[in-house]
Protein backbone atom coordinates (compact mmCIF):
# COMPACT_ATOMS: atom_id res chain seq x y z
CA UNK A 1 0.00 0.00 0.00
CA UNK A 2 2.93 2.27 0.78
CA UNK A 3 4.27 1.57 -2.43
CA UNK A 4 1.26 2.69 -4.38
CA UNK A 5 0.80 5.45 -2.24
CA UNK A 6 4.62 6.77 -3.26
CA UNK A 7 3.43 5.74 -6.61
CA UNK A 8 0.39 7.91 -6.87
CA UNK A 9 2.39 10.95 -5.04
CA UNK A 10 4.88 10.54 -7.39
CA UNK A 11 2.41 10.99 -10.49
CA UNK A 12 0.99 13.89 -8.75
CA UNK A 13 3.95 15.56 -8.56
CA UNK A 14 4.70 15.01 -12.06
CA UNK A 15 1.12 16.12 -13.01
CA UNK A 16 2.32 19.32 -11.02
CA UNK A 17 5.32 19.91 -12.94
CA UNK A 18 3.38 19.29 -15.84
CA UNK A 19 0.93 21.77 -15.04
CA UNK A 20 3.42 24.19 -14.81
CA UNK A 21 4.93 24.11 -17.52
CA UNK A 22 1.95 23.79 -19.81
CA UNK A 23 0.50 26.63 -17.83
CA UNK A 24 3.93 28.85 -19.62
CA UNK A 25 3.66 26.88 -22.85
CA UNK A 26 0.65 28.21 -23.33
CA UNK A 27 1.21 31.73 -22.02
CA UNK A 28 4.34 31.02 -24.61
CA UNK A 29 1.49 30.42 -27.42
CA UNK A 30 -0.81 33.18 -26.89
CA UNK A 31 2.26 35.40 -26.99
CA UNK A 32 2.81 34.04 -30.37
CA UNK A 33 -0.81 34.62 -31.46
CA UNK A 34 -0.71 38.02 -30.33
CA UNK A 35 1.62 39.02 -33.23
CA UNK A 36 -1.22 37.98 -35.78
CA UNK A 37 -4.63 38.04 -33.82
CA UNK A 38 -5.16 41.45 -32.17
CA UNK A 39 -7.51 40.75 -29.32
CA UNK A 40 -9.86 37.96 -29.05
CA UNK A 41 -8.34 36.67 -26.13
CA UNK A 42 -11.59 34.76 -24.52
CA UNK A 43 -11.43 32.66 -28.30
CA UNK A 44 -7.96 31.93 -27.94
CA UNK A 45 -9.21 30.45 -24.33
CA UNK A 46 -11.80 28.47 -25.60
CA UNK A 47 -9.90 26.90 -28.63
CA UNK A 48 -6.87 25.75 -26.78
CA UNK A 49 -9.20 24.43 -23.73
CA UNK A 50 -10.92 22.68 -26.91
CA UNK A 51 -7.89 21.19 -28.10
CA UNK A 52 -6.57 20.44 -25.05
CA UNK A 53 -10.25 18.55 -23.97
CA UNK A 54 -9.59 16.42 -27.12
CA UNK A 55 -12.32 17.70 -28.79
CA UNK A 56 -13.70 19.76 -31.77
CA UNK A 57 -14.85 23.52 -31.82
CA UNK A 58 -17.13 25.14 -33.99
CA UNK A 59 -16.69 29.25 -34.38
CA UNK A 60 -19.57 31.35 -35.22
CA UNK A 61 -18.75 34.70 -36.04
CA UNK A 62 -19.62 37.62 -39.25
CA UNK A 63 -17.35 37.70 -42.13
CA UNK A 64 -13.55 39.45 -41.24
CA UNK A 65 -12.95 38.56 -37.79
CA UNK A 66 -10.01 36.75 -38.06
CA UNK A 67 -11.71 32.94 -37.82
CA UNK A 68 -9.58 31.28 -40.41
CA UNK A 69 -6.59 33.20 -39.48
CA UNK A 70 -7.04 32.20 -35.81
CA UNK A 71 -7.26 28.58 -36.40
CA UNK A 72 -4.09 28.41 -39.37
CA UNK A 73 -2.08 30.36 -36.96
CA UNK A 74 -2.81 28.14 -34.10
CA UNK A 75 -1.52 24.77 -35.99
CA UNK A 76 1.66 26.73 -36.76
CA UNK A 77 2.44 27.51 -32.84
CA UNK A 78 1.69 24.03 -32.34
CA UNK A 79 3.65 22.53 -35.25
CA UNK A 80 0.49 20.84 -36.62
CA UNK A 81 -0.38 19.66 -39.88
CA UNK A 82 -3.18 21.81 -41.58
CA UNK A 83 -5.56 21.61 -43.71
CA UNK A 84 -8.34 24.09 -45.18
CA UNK A 85 -11.27 22.36 -46.70
CA UNK A 86 -13.83 25.87 -48.39
CA UNK A 87 -17.59 23.43 -48.13
CA UNK A 88 -19.80 24.22 -50.84
CA UNK A 89 -22.44 23.15 -52.45
CA UNK A 90 -21.03 20.41 -55.01
CA UNK A 91 -18.52 19.26 -52.81
CA UNK A 92 -18.64 15.36 -52.68
CA UNK A 93 -17.68 13.33 -49.02
CA UNK A 94 -14.72 11.89 -51.29
CA UNK A 95 -13.37 14.84 -51.62
CA UNK A 96 -12.88 15.15 -47.71
CA UNK A 97 -11.74 11.58 -47.03
CA UNK A 98 -10.14 10.46 -50.27
CA UNK A 99 -11.25 7.93 -53.10
CA UNK A 100 -9.83 4.22 -54.45
CA UNK A 101 -7.61 5.47 -58.07
CA UNK A 102 -6.83 2.81 -60.50
CA UNK A 103 -3.19 2.16 -61.29
CA UNK A 104 -1.59 0.34 -63.83
CA UNK A 105 1.89 -0.96 -63.10
CA UNK A 106 4.01 -0.32 -66.53
CA UNK A 107 6.15 -3.38 -65.23
CA UNK A 108 3.55 -5.76 -65.02
CA UNK A 109 0.23 -4.55 -66.10
CA UNK A 110 -1.56 -5.05 -63.72
CA UNK A 111 -4.34 -3.07 -62.57
CA UNK A 112 -4.92 -2.26 -58.72
CA UNK A 113 -6.57 0.40 -56.64
CA UNK A 114 -4.74 2.92 -54.17
CA UNK A 115 -6.42 4.73 -51.71
CA UNK A 116 -5.66 8.80 -51.62
CA UNK A 117 -5.89 10.45 -48.92
CA UNK A 118 -8.10 13.70 -48.85
CA UNK A 119 -7.41 16.79 -47.12
CA UNK A 120 -8.98 15.19 -43.10
CA UNK A 121 -6.00 13.59 -43.11
CA UNK A 122 -4.35 16.35 -40.74
CA UNK A 123 -4.07 17.16 -37.06
CA UNK A 124 -5.79 20.21 -37.52
CA UNK A 125 -8.97 20.52 -39.71
CA UNK A 126 -10.59 24.04 -41.00
CA UNK A 127 -13.90 22.99 -42.02
CA UNK A 128 -14.73 26.68 -43.43
CA UNK A 129 -18.55 27.38 -44.06
CA UNK A 130 -19.37 23.21 -42.89
CA UNK A 131 -22.91 24.25 -43.28
CA UNK A 132 -22.59 25.93 -46.55
CA UNK A 133 -22.31 21.82 -48.09
CA UNK A 134 -25.71 19.21 -48.23
CA UNK A 135 -26.17 17.10 -45.13
CA UNK A 136 -24.17 13.83 -47.35
CA UNK A 137 -20.86 15.63 -47.42
CA UNK A 138 -21.53 16.70 -43.45
CA UNK A 139 -22.08 13.52 -42.80
CA UNK A 140 -18.42 12.06 -43.83
CA UNK A 141 -16.93 14.18 -40.86
CA UNK A 142 -18.96 11.85 -38.53
CA UNK A 143 -17.27 9.29 -38.80
CA UNK A 144 -13.94 10.92 -38.45
CA UNK A 145 -14.75 12.92 -35.60
CA UNK A 146 -15.84 10.11 -33.60
CA UNK A 147 -14.07 7.78 -34.21
CA UNK A 148 -11.29 9.69 -35.37
CA UNK A 149 -10.75 7.23 -38.87
CA UNK A 150 -12.62 7.15 -42.30
CA UNK A 151 -14.11 3.78 -43.93
CA UNK A 152 -13.47 3.95 -47.66
CA UNK A 153 -14.48 0.63 -49.77
CA UNK A 154 -14.57 -1.15 -46.63
CA UNK A 155 -11.52 -0.99 -45.02
CA UNK A 156 -10.70 1.69 -42.15
CA UNK A 157 -7.80 4.31 -42.24
CA UNK A 158 -6.93 5.70 -38.74
CA UNK A 159 -6.61 9.72 -39.01
CA UNK A 160 -3.04 11.01 -37.60
CA UNK A 161 -3.55 11.89 -33.58
CA UNK A 162 -3.76 14.32 -32.44
CA UNK A 163 -6.95 15.20 -34.50
CA UNK A 164 -9.29 18.20 -34.27
CA UNK A 165 -11.84 19.77 -36.54
CA UNK A 166 -12.61 23.40 -35.77
CA UNK A 167 -15.34 24.44 -38.45
CA UNK A 168 -16.61 27.84 -38.97
CA UNK A 169 -20.22 29.38 -39.80
CA UNK A 170 -21.38 32.04 -40.84
CA UNK A 171 -24.86 33.76 -38.72
CA UNK A 172 -25.52 36.58 -41.06
CA UNK A 173 -26.09 35.23 -44.31
CA UNK A 174 -28.10 31.20 -44.34
CA UNK A 175 -29.50 31.25 -48.51
CA UNK A 176 -28.29 28.49 -49.57
CA UNK A 177 -27.36 27.40 -46.67
CA UNK A 178 -27.38 23.65 -44.74
CA UNK A 179 -27.83 23.58 -41.03
CA UNK A 180 -25.72 21.14 -39.20
CA UNK A 181 -28.13 17.96 -37.94
CA UNK A 182 -27.90 17.78 -33.99
CA UNK A 183 -26.28 14.74 -34.42
CA UNK A 184 -23.03 16.22 -35.45
CA UNK A 185 -23.60 19.54 -33.81
CA UNK A 186 -23.02 17.62 -30.27
CA UNK A 187 -19.81 15.93 -31.84
CA UNK A 188 -18.51 19.76 -31.14
CA UNK A 189 -17.15 20.18 -27.81
CA UNK A 190 -17.62 24.02 -27.97
CA UNK A 191 -20.06 26.30 -30.26
CA UNK A 192 -17.63 29.64 -29.55
CA UNK A 193 -18.68 33.12 -30.51
CA UNK A 194 -16.80 35.23 -32.18
CA UNK A 195 -17.06 38.84 -32.26
CA UNK A 196 -16.60 41.87 -33.59
CA UNK A 197 -13.77 43.92 -32.14
CA UNK A 198 -13.59 46.75 -29.71
CA UNK A 199 -12.20 50.09 -31.19
CA UNK A 200 -8.87 49.92 -29.51
CA UNK A 201 -8.59 46.92 -31.45
CA UNK A 202 -9.85 47.66 -34.45
CA UNK A 203 -7.33 50.56 -34.85
CA UNK A 204 -4.34 47.91 -34.55
CA UNK A 205 -6.05 45.41 -36.16
CA UNK A 206 -6.41 48.31 -39.50
CA UNK A 207 -2.87 49.23 -38.80
CA UNK A 208 -1.29 45.64 -38.48
CA UNK A 209 -2.60 44.48 -41.83
CA UNK A 210 -1.82 47.75 -43.76
CA UNK A 211 1.91 47.66 -42.81
CA UNK A 212 4.84 45.95 -43.50
CA UNK A 213 4.18 42.22 -43.01
CA UNK A 214 6.40 40.60 -40.49
CA UNK A 215 5.81 36.87 -39.76
CA UNK A 216 7.30 36.03 -36.69
CA UNK A 217 5.12 33.13 -35.08
CA UNK A 218 7.58 30.37 -33.72
CA UNK A 219 6.15 26.78 -32.85
CA UNK A 220 6.11 26.56 -28.99
CA UNK A 221 4.70 22.84 -29.18
CA UNK A 222 4.62 19.49 -31.21
CA UNK A 223 2.16 17.03 -31.53
CA UNK A 224 3.53 14.83 -28.80
CA UNK A 225 3.93 17.54 -26.53
CA UNK A 226 -0.25 18.26 -27.37
CA UNK A 227 -0.95 14.29 -26.53
CA UNK A 228 1.05 14.50 -23.14
CA UNK A 229 -1.09 17.58 -22.57
CA UNK A 230 -4.57 15.59 -23.19
CA UNK A 231 -3.52 12.68 -20.97
CA UNK A 232 -2.83 14.89 -18.37
CA UNK A 233 -6.46 17.02 -18.34
CA UNK A 234 -7.93 13.59 -18.12
CA UNK A 235 -5.55 13.22 -15.11
CA UNK A 236 -6.82 16.40 -13.09
CA UNK A 237 -9.55 15.36 -10.47
CA UNK A 238 -12.84 16.88 -10.52
CA UNK A 239 -14.86 16.36 -6.77
CA UNK A 240 -18.17 14.34 -6.58
CA UNK A 241 -19.80 18.05 -6.02
CA UNK A 242 -18.37 19.22 -9.58
CA UNK A 243 -19.37 16.17 -11.19
CA UNK A 244 -23.25 16.64 -9.95
CA UNK A 245 -23.20 20.29 -10.84
CA UNK A 246 -22.38 19.47 -14.27
CA UNK A 247 -24.96 16.69 -14.52
CA UNK A 248 -27.41 18.85 -12.75
CA UNK A 249 -27.25 21.70 -15.25
CA UNK A 250 -27.18 19.62 -17.94
CA UNK A 251 -29.92 17.89 -16.94
CA UNK A 252 -31.96 21.43 -15.94
CA UNK A 253 -31.84 22.21 -19.71
CA UNK A 254 -34.29 19.47 -20.56
CA UNK A 255 -37.82 20.68 -20.21
CA UNK A 256 -39.36 17.48 -19.25
CA UNK A 257 -37.28 16.53 -16.09
CA UNK A 258 -38.50 17.31 -13.05
CA UNK A 259 -36.40 19.46 -12.10
CA UNK A 260 -36.41 21.62 -14.74
CA UNK A 261 -36.82 25.29 -13.61
CA UNK A 262 -40.12 26.81 -14.77
CA UNK A 263 -38.73 29.03 -17.16
CA UNK A 264 -37.09 26.04 -18.74
CA UNK A 265 -40.23 24.45 -19.91
CA UNK A 266 -41.55 27.41 -20.90
CA UNK A 267 -38.45 28.77 -23.24
CA UNK A 268 -36.51 25.17 -24.08
CA UNK A 269 -37.94 22.63 -26.98
CA UNK A 270 -34.75 20.65 -26.28
CA UNK A 271 -32.26 19.91 -23.94
CA UNK A 272 -28.93 18.65 -23.38
CA UNK A 273 -27.61 14.95 -23.61
CA UNK A 274 -25.46 12.76 -21.55
CA UNK A 275 -22.49 14.03 -23.43
CA UNK A 276 -23.09 17.52 -22.50
CA UNK A 277 -22.24 16.67 -19.29
CA UNK A 278 -19.21 14.87 -20.18
CA UNK A 279 -17.95 18.10 -21.66
CA UNK A 280 -18.34 20.16 -19.04
CA UNK A 281 -16.26 17.79 -16.64
CA UNK A 282 -13.74 17.64 -19.85
CA UNK A 283 -13.42 21.54 -20.66
CA UNK A 284 -13.60 22.53 -16.73
CA UNK A 285 -10.28 20.47 -16.22
CA UNK A 286 -8.43 22.05 -19.28
CA UNK A 287 -9.87 25.31 -18.16
CA UNK A 288 -7.79 24.47 -14.61
CA UNK A 289 -4.91 23.05 -16.24
CA UNK A 290 -4.84 26.49 -18.47
CA UNK A 291 -4.87 28.55 -15.91
CA UNK A 292 -2.18 26.35 -13.57
CA UNK A 293 -4.27 24.83 -11.68
CA UNK A 294 -4.17 20.92 -9.98
CA UNK A 295 -8.40 20.60 -9.91
CA UNK A 296 -11.26 21.46 -11.60
CA UNK A 297 -13.96 23.72 -9.37
CA UNK A 298 -17.62 24.22 -9.88
CA UNK A 299 -16.38 27.49 -10.97
CA UNK A 300 -14.64 26.05 -14.14
CA UNK A 301 -17.82 24.41 -15.02
CA UNK A 302 -19.87 27.39 -14.90
CA UNK A 303 -17.24 29.33 -17.22
CA UNK A 304 -17.15 26.44 -19.96
CA UNK A 305 -21.17 26.35 -20.16
CA UNK A 306 -21.55 28.70 -22.69
CA UNK A 307 -20.31 27.27 -25.37
CA UNK A 308 -20.53 24.09 -24.38
CA UNK A 309 -24.41 24.49 -24.23
CA UNK A 310 -25.55 27.18 -26.45
CA UNK A 311 -25.68 24.30 -29.36
CA UNK A 312 -27.42 22.00 -27.58
CA UNK A 313 -30.29 23.52 -25.99
CA UNK A 314 -32.58 24.40 -28.29
CA UNK A 315 -35.26 27.30 -27.53
CA UNK A 316 -38.99 27.10 -28.31
CA UNK A 317 -40.43 29.00 -31.04
CA UNK A 318 -42.13 31.55 -28.43
CA UNK A 319 -38.69 32.05 -27.14
CA UNK A 320 -37.52 33.21 -30.23
CA UNK A 321 -40.01 35.10 -31.67
CA UNK A 322 -39.39 36.95 -28.06
CA UNK A 323 -35.62 37.24 -29.12
CA UNK A 324 -34.93 34.66 -25.99
CA UNK A 325 -31.51 32.97 -27.29
CA UNK A 326 -30.55 29.75 -25.53
CA UNK A 327 -27.09 32.16 -24.49
CA UNK A 328 -29.57 33.86 -22.21
CA UNK A 329 -30.96 30.81 -20.66
CA UNK A 330 -27.81 29.45 -19.71
CA UNK A 331 -27.39 32.97 -17.50
CA UNK A 332 -30.58 31.89 -15.78
CA UNK A 333 -29.71 28.47 -14.99
CA UNK A 334 -26.38 29.59 -13.64
CA UNK A 335 -27.83 32.75 -11.99
CA UNK A 336 -30.41 29.76 -10.05
CA UNK A 337 -27.78 27.04 -9.59
CA UNK A 338 -24.20 28.03 -9.41
CA UNK A 339 -22.78 27.32 -5.82
CA UNK A 340 -22.20 30.47 -3.29
CA UNK A 341 -18.67 29.75 -2.97
CA UNK A 342 -17.90 29.57 -7.12
CA UNK A 343 -19.15 33.00 -7.68
CA UNK A 344 -15.99 34.69 -8.72
CA UNK A 345 -14.81 32.77 -12.13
Amino acid sequence: MADNDGYVNEQSQGDMALIKELAELCASMKEQLGQVIIGQERVIDEVLMAVLSRGHALLVGVPGVAKTLLISTISRVMDLSFKRIQFTPDLMPSDITGTDVLEEDRTTGKRAFRFVKGPVFANMVLADEINRTPPKTQAALLEAMQEHSVTVSGEEFHLPEPFFVLATQNPIEQEGTYPLPEAQLDRFIFNIIVDYPDKDEETRIIRQVTGPQIDSVQKVLDAEKVLKMQELVRRIPAADHVIDFARDITRATRPNEDEAPDFVKEMVAWGAGPRAGISLITAAKARAVLFGRYHATTADVAAVAHPVLRHRVLTTFNAEAAGIKSDQVIDMLLEKMRPAEDLDI
